[in-house]
């Protein structure tokens, strides 16, 4: 297989997962609430805003992750066209 067709079905393969995992992130975070509950009375609000969180925050150093591997596959796209432009003009 040639290099450039490997090199975009790498940067897209990356790319889905990291909007896979942007979704994932999104959909955990759709219940979660802005609000503090002091009163015991609200007690199993607190424990599932807790549960929301602890699941979120397992996710959240993967999302960091895929975002760097996006952003250096797309460095190397861009580079790898770059580089091909300044050979053309030699």
């Amino acid at each position: 297989m040639k290099f450039v067709p490997m090199m975009w079905a790498v940067w897209g393969t990356i790319t889905l997962i990291a909007a896979v995992l942007y979704l994932y992130r999104s959909s955990l975070t759709r219940d979660e609430e802005d609000q503090i509950y002091l009163d015991d009375a609200f007690q199993h609000e607190k424990v599932a805003q807790e549960a929301i969180l602890a699941r979120v925050s397992k996710v959240e150093p993967i999302v960091r992750l895929s975002k760097w591997f996006v952003a250096a596959a797309t460095v190397f796209v861009v580079g790898y066209y770059v580089l091909d432009i300044v050979n053309q003009f030699k």
